[in-house]
């Protein structure tokens, strides 16, 4: 009896010391991963800190009546690609906008609409006074003339702008690890260098930052309409890498790729708001684009905009942020009361991702 109550006392020891063990290494990991989430948020808040910008004279929308809150209303941010390599010589001022990306993002369905406006469309530029290629209102006037001209030509506000040059773009997808992406045909193009050291084959292909970039500049073998389609793509691609779980561990290096070759209007708080999108995996992202014609007719190419195209997209932005029951007033009020035919009617949109 003696003997058999010696080992149960041995059994129940030992099982107690492995408890003992497992619940310490579970007490190790929790503080492991609390600390790197300390880590992280830290890192993110300064470079959100370096990367803040606050364009004088412009602390709202002239298109709205109050300023909007990222966490419960409905919001557009307009995404500007500008190349102010030293290969160019522009700076990122007087560079024009590469890339032009507006996203409006609804708030209680948690949806995107993005829409690429041709770098060449032919537009009145406020800072100006005259119609020009709507590329050229970053090189007048920066960044607040990009917004001013967007917000004209469409009548819909623009609530925050991302500005990022092509450093910040390579060096995020490459932290990421590469992204998945479709190329339309055999491309050998130059790389951020100017060197002609990219070369792809057509077909879905895993892509590091400076064939992503090849890829979102092309036109050669088709146009700035097919070209826009393209740079909606990427970023799609590369919200779906950032929404993966194994993306995670990767933040760290997004969040220094960021650093000082981005500049934004929204604050860390308004930031993290967005996280919110993400919470239940890859939003639905619905794609538009503008009709239009090509132009010659001055000598010089222009992308004349089709005013019925210009004015449904505008319909179907309006309807995403809830905007449409107001003509004379934009508010930014999400009453929970989405207009139907603007965010489930297929009808209403160029195509869906």
């Amino acid at each position: 009896m003696k003997r058999n109550n010696l080992k149960k006392k041995k059994r129940s020891s030992k099982a107690s010391l492995i408890i003992k063990v497992a619940l310490l290494l579970v007490a190790s990991l929790l503080i492991c991963v609390t600390a790197y989430g300390v880590y992280i948020t830290k890192q993110a808040k300064h470079a959100a800190d370096s990367a803040h910008e606050v364009l004088e004279g412009r602390e709202v929308s002239t298109l709205r009546e109050e300023k909007v809150e990222p966490v419960h209303d409905n919001v557009s941010i307009l995404f500007v690609g500008v190349d102010d390599s030293e290969n160019r010589g522009q700076g990122s001022e007087n560079s024009r906008s590469d890339a032009l990306i507006l996203a409006t993002l609804n708030n209680k369905t948690k949806t995107i609409k993005m829409l690429s406006i041709p770098r060449d469309s032919y537009v009145y530029i406020p800072s100006v006074g005259y119609k020009d290629k709507i590329a050229h209102a970053h090189a007048f006037g920066g960044t607040l003339s990009t917004i001013e001209t967007v917000e004209g030509l469409l009548d819909i506000p623009i609530d925050y702008y991302v500005r990022m040059n092509f450093n910040a773009f390579i060096d995020v997808v490459d932290a990421l690890g590469g992204i998945e992406a479709k190329v339309p045909y055999v491309l050998h193009e130059k790389d951020e260098f100017d060197r002609n050291s990219i070369n792809l084959q057509p077909g879905l292909q895993h892509l590091n930052g400076s064939e992503a970039l090849a890829l979102a500049r092309t036109r050669k073998q088709d146009s700035d309409i097919e070209r826009g389609k393209r740079q909606q793509e990427i970023l799609t691609a590369i919200i779906k890498q950032v929404a993966t779980v194994g993306a995670i561990s990767k933040y760290d290096d997004v969040i220094k790729a960021i650093g000082d070759n981005m500049k934004t209007d929204m604050t860390f708080s308004e930031m993290k708001s967005f996280l919110s999108y993400l919470t239940q995996g890859m939003p639905r992202i619905d794609s538009l684009t503008l009709d239009g014609t090509d132009d010659m007719s001055t000598g010089i190419y222009f992308y004349q905009l089709n005013q019925e195209s210009v004015d449904e997209v505008t319909s179907t932005l309006k309807n995403h942020l809830n905007l449409n029951k107001s003509s004379s007033s934009l508010t930014s009020g999400n009453t929970g009361k989405d207009n139907a035919a603007g965010e489930d009617d297929p009808s209403t949109n160029e195509s869906a991702q």
